[in-house]
């Protein structure tokens, strides 16, 4: 299955969404920077909470304000809201290439979607410095898009990288 075929996929931000909660997000982009706009943000999460463009609007609020924490619990509902839309294991633990086989028959975009949330939330995790479950989000994205279409291997070889560069200054080695 190629992840980077765009032909027949819908994409989440081609969900209609009510005009009122397109409006808060409008005034939220026009207040960027301000105090003002995490509250219209959250403002419209109230009245969409599982709406996807509320969602990525809100994760990128928090990921570009360096707030990586609520990144991140922004992160794992996208998840758990996709998860469940593609009916796919209730932990991303769980979810193997079967599950995405049947996850494309639902919306090869939604599956997309999921593989780049899987990836994002693995680099906030490493980010904050959990990078056991970083790894291991990052490991499941590689297990999944065994072709890279997503980009998770570059990831996971920085923090290998990284990790046998600490390792060799403290005298061990770590290997993958």
């Amino acid at each position: 299955m190629d992840l980077l075929d765009f032909d027949q996929a819908e994409l989440y931000f081609d969900e209609p969404l009510a005009q009122d909660v397109a409006r808060l997000l409008e005034a939220a982009a026009d207040k960027y920077g301000s105090e003002e706009a995490e509250s219209l943000l959250l403002r419209a999460s109230l009245l969409a909470p599982q709406h996807l463009v509320v969602l990525v609007a809100l994760y990128r609020y928090y990921f570009y304000q360096h707030r990586f924490e609520d990144a991140l619990l922004v992160g794992e509902c996208t998840l758990a809201v996709v998860g469940r839309r593609l009916e796919f294991p209730e932990s991303w633990m769980y979810v193997r290439e079967a599950n995405l086989g049947a996850g494309v028959m639902r919306s090869m975009g939604l599956v997309r979607f999921y593989l780049m949330v899987l990836k994002a939330t693995g680099y906030i995790n490493l980010r904050l410095g959990y990078f056991e479950t970083g790894q291991a989000m990052l490991e499941k994205l590689v297990e999944l898009d065994s072709h890279d279409r997503i980009g998770g291997k570059a990831l996971l070889e920085v923090l290998y990288q990284t990790m046998n560069e600490s390792n060799i200054e403290r005298g061990t080695r770590w290997t993958n």
